[in-house]
């Protein structure tokens, strides 16, 4: 599986062997917004879910903190996301995420395009506790890269999605809300005038109250061309 360790703001690590990996879909916190962005999507041919909010299950080992990603094509992008981490001890932390998607797989599956790109993880966490009470405040905000030019692309609160605690309800439910599990909040919307499929990928989460952020960054690297 995959081992993550993350460096919390006291300077002490946690680390996190990731047995389970979960992304949250149609997560906004208005369903009536959510309703309408199936509609939108379903327009491009993405099929809607079943049910909403939706939870896909991705493979552990694709929890990766990297500074690159590799794809197959031009059309994958990230979303700029977080993560509620179950550390050891049933420990919960809050860290930024990049869910890196497949967009030409998207219309034949979502969950099949969770899968064929990496949920990037950033390196440093905070405790869900120490920010909980003014997590709708916190900031989450997207740049893209083209050609060594960076422009934003996402930038909203935590107040638009579905709570972390909402989450660890869940899991607890389903009996998952154990050391290892990860699971990525879904995202915000996306400025429609800017390119999503770009060159590298930067997300921060932000916590107004203290000046603190967590970040990651990554480049998207295009694989060779297959032979046969």
């Amino acid at each position: 599986m995959a081992v993550l360790t993350f460096e919390l703001p006291d300077g002490t690590t946690r680390e996190v062997d990731v047995r389970l990996l979960l992304n949250a879909g149609y997560a906004g916190r208005s369903q009536d917004d959510v309703a309408a962005h199936v509609a939108e999507l379903a327009e491009l041919g993405v099929p809607a879910p079943s049910v909403t909010p939706a939870l896909y299950p991705v493979s552990p080992y694709l929890a990766q903190q990297t500074t690159a990603v590799p794809a197959q094509h031009g059309r994958t992008s990230g979303e700029a996301e977080w993560a509620l981490v179950v550390a050891d001890g049933g420990e919960l932390l809050l860290t930024a995420a990049c869910d890196h998607t497949d967009r030409e797989l998207e219309v034949h599956g979502v969950a099949w395009s969770k899968n064929a790109g990496p949920d990037v993880l950033a390196r440093r966490a905070w405790r869900l506790a120490d920010v909980e009470e003014r997590l709708d405040r916190l900031t989450l905000r997207a740049w893209v890269g083209h050609g060594g030019e960076e422009t934003q692309i996402q930038n909203g609160t935590l107040a638009e999605l579905l709570t972390p605690a909402y989450w660890a309800g869940v899991l607890r439910e389903r009996g998952e809300l154990v050391p290892g599990t990860v699971l990525i909040s879904g995202t915000i919307p996306m400025a429609a005038e800017v390119d999503q499929f770009a060159d590298a990928w930067r997300v921060e989460l932000g916590d107004p109250a203290t000046g603190d952020t967590i970040s990651l960054a990554y480049d998207v690297v295009p694989m060779p061309a297959p032979i046969g």
